[in-house]
């Protein structure tokens, strides 16, 4: 059995991770962190675990683990690192954006594994550190990595993308208050989303040259090839991209080129009928549609943020680190209706 703790244990990512963990064939929650609700039953908190668990959440942490989750705020798994001693032989999955980025992804003299598997699955396998990625930052890379890998990706790229409330994390704020979500939509941080940092720099290990050189920021740079527009959707959980590119490619040669690139990975599905959310809520999938348009190849994306975006996609991880069948209990079913 793989030994799990959990530090964060009490907001969206960290609920996530339990309610998959629990039912995992190869897994054992050793300690599910939460200073807050020590003490509690964990459906104290996650009320829909009731009847699934007697666990509690505890204010203790160790490193009699095999690996360790950090489902905490941004900045905040950076700080629980430095302030904490964890054993060289454990694992870390870390689900914020501390160690994403090539400027910061070092630890314990070991670098963190950027970890989306449809890029990086060989290296993950053998690393020590993962550092999920973002939410909307897999989304629009599953949509985008056949092309780069084939060098295709255009100088400008357009992508507009919708996201429930739970991307916004726990933490109420003006924006996720029912009252002003509901029946609502809105766009923010146009052109300047934080995750086109670590998207930038996965198109540009498969297209070598992607980024702009120049003495800009990062996400200035990302910013001249990829037009972003992020939206706040009036549901709960999913990310739903509309990317488009121009492209000599036909509707068919896409069509071959994404299918052959996502053969070899199993949540990664390419859909010659038009696609919704649905049909990825509560699962550990992405399904992307294509369909050329005169010059323009639109590609859709669908995927659950809390799963394929966040716990899921962690999950998934550790089981390739620990040479599992990648699918082991990620085989989730949609609500469908």
């Amino acid at each position: 059995m793989i030994r799990v703790g959990i530090i964060g244990s009490a907001g969206y990512t960290g609920g996530e991770l339990l309610r998959v963990l629990i039912y995992h064939p190869e897994v054992e929650i050793v300690f599910a962190n939460s200073a807050s609700n020590a003490g509690n039953k964990l459906y104290e908190v996650h009320n829909d675990l009731f009847g699934d668990t007697e666990l509690t959440f505890s204010s203790d942490f160790h490193s009699d683990v095999d690996v360790l989750f950090l489902c905490v705020g941004h900045g905040d798994a950076r700080k629980f690192l430095d302030a904490n001693t964890v054993d060289a032989s454990v694992k870390i999955i870390d689900l914020s954006q501390d160690y994403r980025l090539r400027s910061n992804i070092a630890y314990q003299g070991q670098q963190f594994v950027y970890g989306l598997p449809e890029l990086n699955k060989e290296a993950i396998k053998t690393a020590q550190y993962i550092a999920n990625p973002g939410c909307f930052a897999t989304n629009i890379q599953l949509a985008l990595l056949p092309l780069a890998s084939k060098g295709l990706l255009p100088n400008q790229i357009h992508v507009n993308a919708t996201t429930g409330s739970t991307g916004a994390g726990q933490k109420p704020g003006a924006t996720t208050h029912f009252s002003w979500r509901n029946n609502n939509l809105s766009a923010y941080k146009s052109f300047e989303h934080q995750h086109l940092q670590e998207i930038s720099e996965s198109l540009d290990q498969l297209q070598t040259g992607f980024l702009p050189i120049s003495e800009n920021s990062l996400l200035e740079r990302a910013a001249e090839r990829i037009n972003f527009i992020p939206q706040r959707g009036d549901f709960a959980r999913g990310i739903f991209s509309a990317i488009y590119v121009d492209t000599d490619l036909s509707e068919e040669q896409a069509y071959e080129l994404y299918e052959t690139y996502y053969a070899a990975h199993p949540f990664t599905h390419v859909s010659k009928k038009n696609i919704d959310l649905k049909q990825v809520v509560n699962t550990n999938k992405s399904i992307i549609h294509l369909e050329k348009h005169g010059n323009k190849l639109l590609i859709l994306n669908a995927t659950d943020n809390l799963l394929k975006g966040a716990s899921g996609q962690a999950v998934q991880n550790m089981n390739l680190m620990f040479g599992l069948d990648e699918r082991t209990g990620l085989n989730l079913k949609s609500i469908g209706f």
